[in-house]
């Protein structure tokens, strides 16, 4: 807000604010949620159950650390149906 109303932040200003929380806590929340993600898609991942599509999901769930913009800028997968 100023002055009382409400303004759109620029994308500069928008990446300063992403930066004011330390890369530690933002890895350790993305981590965490990737993570969780993970856990909750390990019944798609027995042997007899795997599909090409949860694969390539869980894989690209692991790789989220290997982003350019990791951790503040993740680009998550989607999960499969």
């Amino acid at each position: 807000m100023v002055n009382g109303q409400l303004v759109d932040l620029t994308e500069q200003e928008i990446a300063d604010l992403n930066h004011t929380v330390t890369y530690e806590d933002a890895s350790l929340l993305v981590r965490g949620t990737r993570d969780k993600d993970l856990q909750a898609s390990d019944i798609h991942a027995f042997a007899d159950r795997i599909t090409p599509e949860w694969a390539s999901y869980r894989q690209a769930l692991r790789d989220i650390t290997a982003q350019e913009g990791f951790p503040y800028s993740v680009i998550w997968p989607t999960k499969p149906e």
